[in-house]
């Protein structure tokens, strides 16, 4: 026999408690039940739930960190630092910020990626996030094409074949849409350059020589002189913890992006729209 603590994994609650494992990610998401966490997986401990089932203790609130995860935006990660609301970032692309955010490892993630039906986002947000008490707001629509110097200006996707493209990480929103656009070219002989964890450093991939090209945003070609032709509009969202979004740090955020100040920045960089900011996209 051991006296060691007892963890249940969300399949094993689930079974206990007589309901769906969706459900126990929800009371685990509001801080409803005792849980824990562990090389990103919840589990539960086994005696602290029996008295929670028992009516002997409160359950701990589930605290997520004060950080915003997924893809690198130019705009927001100047509003976070200009609003000095307080969150930290930490932004590895579209994928991997849903994945941490389920996780619970942030109060909000960004992120782009192309639906099957031609649309953003939502898809994957139901297919990753659904279980997750959240709410998916637009945050700008943003102009992305091939970034190039001057003197070698490139302007279609099939003009990719042979060349050096600086490329991001495979589970980025960028890489996964310019996968699809090679795929639909038959484009297969570009030389990858990468990968690029952020829009800057791939940019500057291509400024400093090491890249002939990088599927870019407008602003940063902007910024850094360099030739840009524009290849897809694509919708930048920002999917945030309900509870979150009504706390100080997010509040601040939002209020400050209501500012002239925050207006008068999106409308000095190329290649954003922000007509449709905090349009609601989905509720969990």
């Amino acid at each position: 026999m051991t006296d060691q603590p007892r963890f249940l994994t969300v399949q094993e609650l689930a079974r206990l408690l007589r309901i769906k494992d969706r459900k126990v990610y929800d009371l685990a998401a509001k801080g409803d039940i005792p849980c824990t966490r562990a090389t990103g997986k919840l589990l539960f401990p086994e005696r602290q739930i029996i008295a929670w089932i028992e009516g002997k203790q409160t359950a701990p609130v589930l605290t997520r960190p004060a950080t915003v995860l997924g893809s690198h935006d130019p705009l927001l990660e100047w509003a976070i630092r200009q609003s000095e609301c307080g969150l930290a970032t930490h932004l590895s692309g579209s994928g991997d910020g849903v994945a941490r955010f389920v996780a619970g490892d942030g109060v909000a993630t960004g992120l782009h990626i192309q639906n099957d039906s031609d649309g953003w986002n939502t898809e994957h947000v139901r297919a990753y996030a659904a279980q997750t008490d959240a709410v998916l707001i637009t945050w700008a629509t943003r102009q992305r094409g091939l970034i190039t110097r001057p003197d070698k200006a490139l302007t279609t996707i099939k003009a990719l074949a042979g060349q050096k493209v600086a490329t991001r990480q495979p589970t980025s929103g960028t890489a996964r849409l310019l996968d699809r656009l090679l795929a639909a070219e038959n484009v297969t002989n570009t030389v990858q350059n990468g990968p690029y964890h952020s829009e800057q450093d791939a940019t500057l991939a291509v400024a400093e020589g090491d890249a002939d090209v990088t599927f870019g945003l407008a602003v940063m070609a902007h910024q850094l002189g360099l030739s840009f032709a524009p290849i897809a509009d694509e919708r930048f969202d920002l999917l945030i913890e309900r509870r979150a979004y009504f706390e100080p740090p997010m509040q601040a955020l939002l209020r400050f992006c209501q500012n002239p100040a925050f207006a008068a920045r999106a409308a000095n960089m190329p290649g954003y729209d922000i007509t449709d900011r905090g349009r609601v996209i989905w509720t969990a």
